[in-house]
């Protein structure tokens, strides 16, 4: 696997990438495009097997730091879901331009909270995704944010929400938190795990809480049930990080092919290491079925093509 840094712009901003190929590249290559998950940045080592996978199987690979993280141009205090998805959409544009790149052919995989949920937003957002694969998202925003919490915590949560909303209207500037602790709340595993301890210290420390309204609004489900492009979905049954019936309902909405992958005996984290070699081929595997056929379009009167498959180490007892 070949890699470089590469740069594009959106809304003006300066976004840096990492551009991953094929060793030997014959003619334009289909692409797939990725935004790190929820504060992730383009570097992480948790994507690379799916990116060794895929450039393997003849993809070009583009993952972007968002804006105003890692290596990218904008204010990292404005955090922003909306802006996410415009960084992902000019990233297309981006892939569209290059000489080595076929612009028929162009898929989104997003992993991990809002990553996952990402993809989802692009592949009904822009016309040009051919498929999307969509790992351990996040469905519902609001919903998301209120399951981390007691009832009481959610209550008094909404209270400095709304505070904060007043402050922003008569001050022109509201309060910053740390995304990690003043938005999203940490499970025990998280707190526990060293999974993303090379990306962890480089993150945004300081983030304006009023990030919290566009993750309120942030419904991917929505975009999911308006969405025919293929969506495969990859879920971790009983996942405290991001909840299982999230993935479940993705699924579910949506209209076009789709696959269902659930993964058993692991955790949110863990199941990148457990399963990452039985679900990096099936992501290539539904990205060779969807998008390298990106020449031929295909219409059909039959339901659409789904598939479940539930995935457990054979070395795990059953519950």
């Amino acid at each position: 696997m070949q890699e470089q840094i590469v740069h594009l712009y959106s809304q003006g901003l300066k976004l840096e990438g990492i551009w991953r190929t094929p060793d030997t590249v014959d003619g334009p290559m289909p692409a797939v495009v990725q935004g790190p998950g929820w504060l992730g940045l383009k570097d992480a080592k948790l994507y690379l097997r799916y990116h060794e996978a895929l450039t393997a199987a003849g993809y070009g690979v583009l993952i972007i730091d968002y804006r105003g993280f890692g290596g990218s141009e904008g204010d990292e205090e404005q955090f922003s879901v909306a802006g996410q998805l415009t960084d992902l959409i000019n990233s297309v544009s981006y892939l569209c331009s290059r000489d080595d790149v076929d612009a028929d052919r162009i898929g989104v995989f997003g992993s991990g909270g809002s990553g996952g949920g990402n993809a989802v937003m692009l592949a009904g957002a822009d016309s040009r995704i051919r498929a999307a694969v969509s790992q351990v998202p996040v469905a519902d925003g609001e919903d998301w944010l209120h399951r981390m919490r007691n009832e009481y915590d959610w209550l008094a949560f909404l209270a400095e929400l709304d505070e904060d909303r007043r402050l922003r209207a008569s001050t022109g500037s509201g309060r910053l938190v740390h995304p990690r602790e003043g938005i999203m709340v940490p499970t025990p595993e998280r707190k526990a795990t060293n999974v993303k301890s090379d990306v962890d210290a480089r993150i945004p420390e300081r983030v304006s809480l009023a990030a919290a309204d566009e993750i309120l609004a942030y419904r991917p489900v929505d975009v999911a049930a308006r969405l025919t492009t293929p969506l495969m979905v990859i879920g971790v049954e009983g996942d405290a990080t991001t909840p299982t019936d999230h993935a479940v309902a993705l699924y579910e909405a949506a209209k076009g092919p789709k696959e269902l992958i659930m993964q058993r005996h692991t955790t949110h984290y863990a199941a990148y290491a457990r399963y990452g070699h039985i679900v990096a081929p099936r992501i290539v595997e539904f990205f060779d079925r969807h998008v390298k056929n990106g020449h031929v379009t295909i219409s059909t009167a039959e339901p659409v093509e789904e598939r479940v498959i539930h995935i457990a180490d054979p070395e795990t007892p059953a519950a």
